[in-house]
């Protein structure tokens, strides 16, 4: 399996930032960490080595990209409007220096983005912010409203970043008709401390006409990496 580490100084965020790459063709598919996660915890946790087959043919490429959580949400040394301000500067960098690299390295489909709780949240909002770019998401065990992190502060970037916040009230064509023809993927176990959030969330897309899939797994699943790891072999 082709196997990149890249690492370079981001203007955007003015810090250092690492990914690596996974594969050598296929589905890009920009990969999340969870909460306060670093870009190589899909490898260590085997989920890479889960979708090995799918890799190796072609088939997937995977971009697993850090987070810098402990400097947006988590940072509860700073305000609230810097910790939302940090969370934009880290979508410039996906958008802006993640995607060129992407397509610098040969790959020019549209892209998908895949996570695991906190992760998952990364994951589905960048792809219904970008729903041009992103032809897909994957969300295992998610929650959708970070309210609680923000403290009582709200503005205009706090909305767009809280997907059931903006979705009730996205009517325009050009979202929706690009919604439509996406592929959105909600996985969760029926013991999952995010089940309730995976279902509102769900819900909320079908009462826009988006075809979002449901999924809540059985036999006793919970959120925990052997239950996504078990996803990922399945959706990915």
């Amino acid at each position: 399996m082709r196997r990149e580490w890249h690492k370079w100084f981001s203007p955007r965020l003015g810090r250092d930032m690492e990914l690596l790459v996974f594969g050598h063709a296929g589905v890009p598919t920009l990969v999340f960490p969870t909460s306060r996660g670093r870009f190589y915890e899909w490898e260590n946790r085997g989920m890479v080595n889960a979708v090995a087959a799918q890799v190796e043919h072609g088939e997937l490429m995977l971009i697993c990209v850090d987070s810098i959580d402990t400097e947006s949400w988590y940072n509860r040394g700073v305000g609230p409007r810097w910790r939302i301000a940090r969370h934009m500067q880290y979508e410039s960098y996906l958008l802006e220096e993640v995607v060129p690299l992407i397509r610098a390295l040969g790959n020019h489909e549209r892209l998908a983005a895949a996570g695991a709780s906190f992760g998952g949240y990364h994951a589905a909002n960048l792809a219904l912010r970008n729903p041009d770019l992103f032809r897909a998401f994957l969300a295992m065990g998610a929650m959708f409203d970070l309210s609680v992190f923000l403290d009582g502060y709200y503005d205009e970037d706090c909305y767009f970043n809280l997907p059931t916040h903006y979705l009730p009230n996205m009517n325009d064509s050009w979202h929706l008709d690009r919604f439509r023809q996406n592929t959105y993927v909600l996985a969760t176990g029926e013991y999952d401390i995010c089940r309730g959030y995976m279902e509102h969330m769900a819900g909320m897309m079908w009462s826009k006409g988006i075809p979002a899939r449901l999924d809540v797994w059985g036999y006793g699943s919970m959120h925990d990496w052997p239950e996504w790891e078990k996803m990922v072999r399945v959706y990915l």
